[in-house]
């Protein structure tokens, strides 16, 4: 087993934290088996909730925004597949940030105790969706092969639109964990959010119908982009990429998440005395 030694000196821990992110790499893995193991061990659902709530969602947006609205899909893609495409991102998004958000109250007597990198918390909690989106994401195969919807080569650059949407919930998830620490009715300012961001993201109808001239200013909205990504991913020529759209929520995203890295390395030191 290697030993490290760990040296307390005014200034080495700043200058040395992002080295003590690697080094302290174990610590991040133990801490998301431990959440995703807590998450589905002796649960009446159990893994059925990934599939269970995704899946309801999704039946209600197509009756509302498919039947009674009687919006547009994109091109000859299933309505219904059209909601899931973009609910399986946005699930995504939402457990990230819950779970992030609420991730230093939940472990405040390891932060109190041990020095490590409190940055490790949040980013161990992301794991958590992850596996709830590799749950859903099994749905969405069955749907494709119930409609007998074949994807196109896009597919393959699914992963990299997971990717931003874990880096979009984690810039917000830092800014409300941090915040969270300090002001604690936070915690209901989190479910509120994420409510009400469902509504004024593309999950429930396609980009498509926000007329063109707010349709930039639609994709301030971070998650505009990644849902326009994984449509395409999944959907094909069906769906269309609205690219600057997608830069503009590239470039929100990189501001959040710098804003969040930022407030959360400042406000760090305070964690151990305020939580």
């Amino acid at each position: 087993m290697t030993e490290h030694l760990t040296i307390l000196e005014a200034g080495r821990a700043e200058k040395n934290y992002w080295r003590d992110l690697w080094r302290y790499r174990e610590l991040f893995f133990i801490l998301a088996w431990r959440d995703v193991s807590v998450r589905y061990k002796q649960t009446v659902i159990g893994v059925a909730w990934a599939v269970i709530r995704p899946f309801l969602t999704m039946i209600i947006f197509t009756v509302v925004f498919g039947r009674v609205a009687q919006l547009p899909t994109d091109g000859s893609a299933p309505y219904a597949l059209l909601v899931f495409a973009g609910m399986l991102p946005w699930t995504l998004f939402a457990t990230s940030l819950g779970e992030a958000s609420n991730s230093l109250i939940g472990n405040s007597n390891l932060i109190s105790k041990v020095y490590f990198p409190r940055l490790i918390v949040p980013t161990a909690a992301v794991v958590t969706a992850f596996v709830d989106f590799l749950i859903s994401f099994v749905l969405l195969v069955g749907m494709m092969i119930y409609y007998q919807y074949a994807p196109s080569w896009n597919i393959l650059l699914l992963p990299v639109f997971m990717v931003l949407a874990l880096l979009a919930s984690l810039g917000p998830g830092l800014l409300m964990t941090a915040l969270n620490v300090k002001y604690r009715d936070f915690r209901y300012i989190i479910p509120f959010i994420v409510q009400f961001g469902l509504y004024v993201s593309p999950v429930g109808f396609s980009t498509s119908v926000v007329p063109a001239e707010w349709r930039l200013l639609y994709s301030l909205n971070p998650m505009v982009g990644v849902i326009d990504g994984f449509r395409w991913c999944i959907l094909g020529n069906d769906s269309t990429m609205y690219w600057p759209g997608f830069y503009l929520s590239l470039a929100v995203t990189a501001l959040f998440l710098w804003w969040g890295i930022a407030l959360f390395r400042r406000m760090e030191k305070s964690f151990a005395d305020l939580i």
